[in-house]
């Protein structure tokens, strides 16, 4: 997200960008970020930093999601706080919203039920950045904002077997599988859940977009409004790969939450739409794989 950002930035004509990677500066540690944020003064911040994964890292290490990410956004916010940053941006997840939410999500829909328990710890982090964010308009008055991404794809995604999200993590599944003439693919659960997708570059389009139009407390979610099942998903990737092979299903492994299709009317009606569709990113995200395949990042 921070890299997708950084180009959109470019591309808008910004020229006195300030960034760090997660190797210069980490985030965790407070009296470097506020070291930085001291030397650097910087007016405007879009806080898209986090420790993030799929099913499996989130259910397995719940304590390093809810303590990293809970760090990472409490050191960012008070060291921005201090040398008065004007705007900043909060990218959370659509994972704050409950399991059995009524689809699709409404803005409005956050705090009103349980939580997915195989990500519920990363969901707290992301629901007190938003409270975060709340505070210090109420008692700062400054124009602080959050925004609620779907499930992002993209260049620069992690695409490690263990701690990566679906979509990168099918990526190279079905890319292993294709080069090696394999059978067979097996993935997690039933392959019914619905997901939403939204290219990285849209995502970094919107952020520009909600940073020169929007100005209020509640999180404004970013999507396509539309979704696909994990199924559906798998097949088109296997179609992009060239796996020519079967796919199974291991029930046995869970399936997450059962659906989460953000409702994006408030971006809508303020005049921002995804433009990107899911088979052209993909085609794209495929390409930028294989072309960087030895050097992509595996975290987790």
């Amino acid at each position: 997200m921070g890299s997708a950002i950084w180009r959109r930035m470019e591309r808008a004509g910004f020229d006195s960008l300030v960034g760090r990677s997660s190797a210069e500066l980490d985030l965790r540690d407070r009296d470097a970020v506020f070291e930085f944020f001291a030397a650097e003064r910087p007016e405007y911040v879009v806080l898209a930093a986090a420790k993030v994964g799929g099913i499996l890292a989130n259910n397995t290490y719940p304590v390093e999601f809810l303590s990293e990410n809970l760090r990472i956004q409490t050191n960012v916010m008070d060291a921005a706080l201090e040398v008065g940053v004007e705007r900043l941006l909060f990218l959370g997840s659509s994972c704050i919203y409950p399991k059995h939410a009524a689809q699709p999500i409404t803005e409005d829909s956050l705090l009103t039920g349980h939580l997915e328990p195989t990500n519920d710890a990363y969901a707290i982090a992301k629901i007190a950045g938003i409270l975060g964010v709340q505070a210090v308009r109420r008692q700062h008055g400054l124009p602080w904002i959050s925004a609620m991404p779907t499930n992002l794809y993209g260049p620069g995604d992690n695409f490690s077997p263990t701690g990566s999200h679906v979509l990168p993590a099918l990526i190279r599944r079905y890319d292993e599988a294709a080069r090696a003439g394999a059978d067979v693919v097996t993935n997690w659960g039933t392959g019914t859940p619905r997901r939403e997708f939204l290219h990285v570059d849209d995502m970094a389009d919107a952020c520009l977009f909600l940073l020169d139009h929007y100005d209020g407390p509640d999180q404004v979610n970013v999507g396509t409004g539309r979704d696909v099942t994990i199924k559906e998903i798998a097949e088109t990737i296997a179609a992009v790969t060239g796996f020519e092979g079967r796919t199974e299903w291991d029930t046995s492994k869970p399936d997450g939450t059962p659906q989460k299709l953000l409702d994006v009317t408030k971006l809508r009606e303020a005049g921002w739409e995804a433009r990107i569709g899911l088979r052209e990113g993909l085609e794209a995200t495929v390409r930028w794989y294989r072309e960087n395949v030895d050097t992509v990042r595996e975290a987790g």
